[in-house]
């Protein structure tokens, strides 16, 4: 709120001049009531209602500009703190997101800002201003009255120890209930994205009775925390309200024994009016303020959760060109959720500038892995990865990530334009290199077949385009992109033979001058590449180019054969196992 001063002190005076205007009231009352009503003075009744008139109005204006300008930093403020909540979690290592529920984040994203919103704004601005009427009530009770005030002085501890023991519960339970919340959201997020296979294996009921019985968690939840604020409401009303009729009998005494005059008492329950109300409404405010501190720990948590992959603080600079020299020296690598089952063991190898090197080997091998420490999404928990000689660790996390360039196994397609999903690569690349992606990944065709062309909205995943489709954009993206360094997990392992073939050439294009490594289960995709390492259980065990380690007869030669053997028979008899590979 610091960052808009002008804002909050343009709020804060229209606060206080409502306060002032409300606080007049009474004391043009009392005036009214000792002189106006006698025969010698009764012309001043004009003059009091006419300048209620005007406090009225002085009333109007401020509480105006106080709900213009409270409602304005209530807005700002949120939308200040989603856009630095959302970057924040943008820089969030993968380690974070192993263990976070997408849903839940999303919840703290949305739900728990709108909830902070209506505090900073309309919440906050009225336990300023009951704050403000009650502290000005007691000030000008003790002036008129120092008697009764002490009175009313005493009864306050036994307004305020309620409210803070029931408000330390309102906030407990509001915690509890938001979290609850957050898990039926997270629910519904991945349900909702995965609605083709929950309809396929007919699960819509079991999806809707685990999503209610979440929801109804969340309720109970809910309700928990609102008979906390019922009670607490409840009991600073009666405590304030018979404190209030204690007061007003021991001043009706006071007035018939002489002590005190009519306009006085009625200034005095005016004021006392003023401070009960005031304190009353706090004590709601207090329970909203709690629902907020409930919203404001989770973002917190979430804003302080440091990344485990940061930029140094005096990065090291790469090589302008870089050249794309890859080097791994003894690395092992466990993943930080289990970090007793290792996942690599004592890499060493280099891949030169320009090589295109195959990663081959079984599921779990650790050949994805691989890329994600090229790429530093994690650190290795042993050893050191190098970029033409600079350890990654030393490198500008950014500095380095563009001069990769992913084409992913599961292609991410984003709810938005063919054009926007290519500029993906290269944010302020231009339409004419978009479309000269394009063509270079073999994708303008099927782009210009479409209504819209360029403009043509997929849908959210890309559910509108098939799996050829997707991946030649994802290639488009990596072409845009320009990296020296070419990381290809999978790229073509869900696609029909056609749009192998289309893919493939694409790939071939965009592998021409580059550093590439080469995931592939399918090993007829790797049969050009330089050097093919063979991964298992996190080790090389084997290394060199397609026809050397069929000759050894290792790992390769058995997963070869056993490829090759069964792409044959496919053939149905026509024996052509070339036409396989």
């Amino acid at each position: 709120m610091m960052r808009y001063r002008g804002h909050l002190a343009a709020a804060f005076v229209a606060l206080l001049g409502a306060t002032v205007a409300t606080l007049i009231v009474p004391l043009a009352v009392r005036r009214m009531i000792d002189h106006g009503f006698s025969g010698a003075e009764t012309n001043l009744i004009d003059k009091y209602f006419a300048m209620l008139v005007v406090v009225a109005a002085a009333l109007a204006i401020a509480s105006a500009c106080r709900y213009y300008y409270v409602t304005w930093l209530g807005e700002r403020v949120v939308a200040d703190l989603r856009a630095a909540v959302f970057a924040h979690i943008t820089r969030l290592s993968p380690a974070f997101f192993d263990t976070a529920k997408s849903g839940e984040v999303v919840s703290r994203l949305t739900a728990d800002t709108t909830q902070i919103k209506a505090t900073v704004g309309a919440t906050a601005s009225q336990a300023l201003r009951n704050f403000l009427l009650f502290v000005g009530a007691m000030i000008m009770m003790v002036v008129t009255s120092p008697r009764l005030s002490g009175m009313v002085l005493l009864a306050i501890p036994f307004v305020v120890v309620p409210m803070i023991v029931f408000g330390r519960q309102v906030r407990r339970k509001s915690r509890f209930a938001q979290d609850t919340l957050a898990d039926a959201s997270a629910y519904a997020s991945e349900a909702i994205g995965a609605v083709r296979t929950l309809q396929a294996f007919t699960n819509e009921d079991f999806a809707s009775n685990r999503f209610s019985d979440a929801v109804e968690r969340a309720f109970q939840a809910a309700r928990a925390s609102t008979k906390a604020r019922a009670v607490l409401t409840a009991i600073a009303i009666f405590i304030v309200f018979a404190s209030i009729v204690c007061v007003l009998w021991i001043g009706a005494t006071d007035v018939l024994a002489g002590r005190l005059t009519g306009g006085s008492l009625s200034q005095f329950v005016l004021y006392s009016v003023i401070a009960a109300a005031s304190l009353g409404e706090l004590s709601q405010v207090w329970g909203e303020i709690a629902l907020a501190s409930g919203a404001a720990e989770r973002l917190s948590e979430l804003l302080n959760t440091r990344s485990a992959i940061r930029t140094p603080d005096n990065p090291t600079p790469l090589p302008d060109p870089v050249r794309g020299e890859v080097s791994f020296e003894a690395v092992s690598f466990a993943y930080p959720g289990v970090p007793q089952a290792g996942v690599l063991s004592g890499i060493t190898t280099t891949i030169r500038p320009g090589e295109t090197v195959a990663l081959v080997g079984p599921s779990g091998a650790g050949k994805s892995t691989l890329f994600h420490l090229i790429l530093r999404f994690y650190d290795p928990t042993a050893g050191t990865l190098r970029l033409d000689g600079v350890d990654l660790r030393h490198v500008d996390l950014d500095a380095l990530r563009k001069r990769m360039a992913l084409v992913p196994q599961d292609t991410v397609v984003f709810g938005a334009s063919i054009a926007e999903n290519i500029r993906y690569g290269r944010p302020e690349a231009s339409l004419d290199e978009i479309k000269a992606a394009a063509r270079a990944a073999h994708a303008e065709e099927f782009v210009l077949s479409l209504e819209n062309g360029y403009d043509t909205m997929v849908g959210e995943r890309g559910v509108t385009l098939s799996g050829g489709q997707r991946q030649r954009i994802a290639i488009a993206r990596a072409v845009l992109n320009d990296a020296p360094v070419l990381l290809l997990d999978e790229a073509t392992s869900a696609l029909d033979a056609e749009s192998e073939v289309q893919v493939q050439e694409a790939l071939e294009t965009l592998m021409q001058d580059r550093t590439t490594l080469v995931i592939a289960h399918r090993l007829a995709t790797v049969l050009k590449a330089d050097r093919i390492l063979v991964l298992d259980k996190g080790v090389i065990v084997e290394e060199g180019d397609h026809q050397s380690l069929v000759e050894k007869g290792g790992l390769y030669a058995r997963l070869a054969k056993l490829q090759f053997e069964t792409g044959a028979a496919a053939l149905n008899g026509n024996g052509d196992v070339k036409a396989a590979e």
